[in-house]
């Protein structure tokens, strides 16, 4: 079973690619022409996008760098433990949505103190994964089609990252239990 799922993924992109240039090619689409002109379009797109990534990618980097997150972990401690929830994943569950490199340099962190395969270690590899750099992709998607209000958009992206994370300490406890 796993050399059939080893193959398959192995050439699930690749034939994916080869599908999509052999549509094109049999409805006359001039792919080439059309890839190119995609590319200038979605350049233009990322030039326009530079100034809130920047400031997404400041921002974290302050709160960080500042200690003000560590401060945050400290004042919820309590908190956190009387739900049940583990303080040192604080800081990826409070940065997830933010921004996925610095969640990601959490979770090698997480990785290196405590081991990919321990209790924390798991947690942070299914929080990762089932969470969403929310705020980064409104700002990217509403950001490249001019929407500047985000109604409930917001609301509901963080709360689904808030039922992910809270998911992601149920399940691996009731799983490892």
């Amino acid at each position: 079973m796993m050399g059939v799922l080893s193959t398959v993924s192995t050439w699930a992109l690749p034939m994916t690619l080869a599908f999509i240039l052999l549509s094109g090619v049999a409805r006359r689409v001039p792919v080439y022409d059309s890839f190119v002109t995609g590319a200038k379009e979605g350049f233009g797109t990322a030039i326009s996008l530079i100034p809130q990534l920047i400031a997404m990618m400041v921002a974290v980097s302050v709160f960080r760098a500042s200690g003000a997150l560590t401060m945050l972990v400290r004042a919820l401690d309590p908190l956190l433990h009387l739900l049940h929830f583990p303080p040192e994943l604080l800081p990826l569950a409070l940065l997830r949505p933010i921004s996925g490199s610095a969640s990601l340099a959490l979770v090698i962190d997480v990785f290196k103190i405590h081991g990919p395969d321990s209790f924390l270690g798991k947690i942070a590899s299914v929080m990762q994964g089932s969470t969403d750099t929310t705020m980064y992709v409104l700002t990217v998607y509403f950001g490249s089609v001019g929407i500047r209000n985000p109604r409930y958009a917001v609301k509901v992206g963080l709360l689904s990252d808030l039922v992910s994370v809270i998911a992601s300490v149920f399940f691996v406890t009731w799983m490892l239990q």
